[in-house]
């Protein structure tokens, strides 16, 4: 097993990293002083499979836990299905002390995770993601939220949790799809931190695409390791934190356009991705060089690079409405290397539209 510390003063907490964890989250519990009632949020998938085994563990160390089960997938992120759950919390009772333990990919934990910030003010949030992606991505930072018909995460908050289990054996039993699509963000640390890495994956695309458990593990810890390192510098996106959306703009308005339906987030910020090195390129920040190794890297682990059955203006439109336009003004993440990226606004329009047409199919 592996630590890795998120260092954010009173705040800060540990990402458990391996395979079994349950040993060591029962560890973490019996030091803790908790309420007894606790609630596990989870989706209908992961809660088939592991929900029982959760729920015995925590009882184990002396936990009274309820499962609450949402509907698997993005539309499941929303006050809604927030509201049942603060229903749930209520009638069971539970406290300030009652921790929320979020079994499950990035929907659960962000949804879990805004339960956590708003209810009673503050209750004690574990994240147990599930996926690929959650674990390189959403479970660490403290960024929780739900979305709006009118655009993704507008509602939410900055709220860290007390720890992070991370057990790799649970991405065993992971829909062949998901792996690309974590594969998406982690491709994104090595362009935007770490030139090593990148080249890491270039050499080790095949073991990435299969999980091979050596290459995983130094995938989701690296990748941990820099959004730890950055997050540690910037909690609330004031400056540094940004690097971490690149391919992000784009990538929003294409799961806003296609309804959260057509593509998963990785796969978005794939194609968002080559857009933002386009972009890039465009603008005499990289060569053809950069960009060329970029999109072979993404077709060696199968990720897309066009978005199909959408228009050019529709994404603009969408864009101009993301919660990191201010003033009117996008701030695109481009690149400057492999292994180094920049934060403008000077990108004019008719750049940014030529990429993006470039980017669908």
């Amino acid at each position: 097993m592996d630590k890795i510390r998120v260092e954010l003063g009173k705040d800060s907490y540990d990402i458990h990293l391996g395979y079994g964890l349950w040993r060591e989250l029962s560890s973490f519990i019996m030091g803790r002083g908790y309420s007894r009632k606790t609630l596990v949020v989870t989706d209908e998938h992961v809660g088939s499979l592991y929900g029982e085994e959760t729920c015995q563990t925590l009882k184990r160390v002396g936990l009274k836990p309820k499962l609450a089960t949402i509907p698997a997938g993005e539309s499941s992120k929303s006050l809604q299905v927030a509201d049942n759950i603060y229903t749930e919390l209520i009638e069971q009772g539970m406290d300030r002390k009652s921790p929320i333990f979020a079994l499950g990919g990035g929907v659960v934990g962000d949804l879990a995770g805004f339960v956590a910030a708003t209810y009673l003010r503050g209750v004690p949030l574990i994240q147990m993601p599930t996926t690929l992606l959650a674990q390189v991505d959403s479970a660490v930072g403290g960024k929780v939220a739900v979305n709006h018909p009118l655009g993704k995460n507008l509602i939410g908050a900055f709220y860290q949790p007390e720890a992070v289990f991370m057990d790799m054996e649970l991405l065993s039993s992971l829909p062949k799809r998901e792996i690309p699509t974590g594969l998406g963000e982690i491709v994104k640390y090595g362009v935007i931190y770490d030139r090593d890495f990148f080249a890491y994956l270039e050499e080790h695309s095949e073991g990435a695409r299969s999980l091979e458990p050596a290459t995983a593990m130094h995938m989701v810890k690296r990748s941990c390791e820099i959004k730890a390192a950055v997050v540690s510098k910037d909690e609330k996106e004031s400056g540094l934190r940004r690097i971490l959306n690149f391919g992000h703009t784009v990538a929003h308005a294409i799961e806003q356009v296609t309804g959260y339906t057509r593509y998963n987030h990785g796969e978005a910020v794939s194609i968002g991705m080559v857009a933002a090195a386009f972009i890039s390129r465009d603008l005499g920040l990289v060569g053809d060089a950069e960009v060329t190794r970029l999109q072979k890297l993404m077709t060696a682990l199968d990720l897309p690079q066009k978005v199909t059955g959408v228009a050019t203006e529709d994404l603009f439109a969408v864009i101009f409405r993301d919660k990191k336009t201010v003033n009117g003004k996008v701030n695109w993440v481009l690149m400057n290397d492999i292994g180094e990226v920049t934060v403008t606004s000077k990108v004019p329009s008719e750049v940014a539209q030529k990429a993006i047409a470039a980017c669908i199919a």
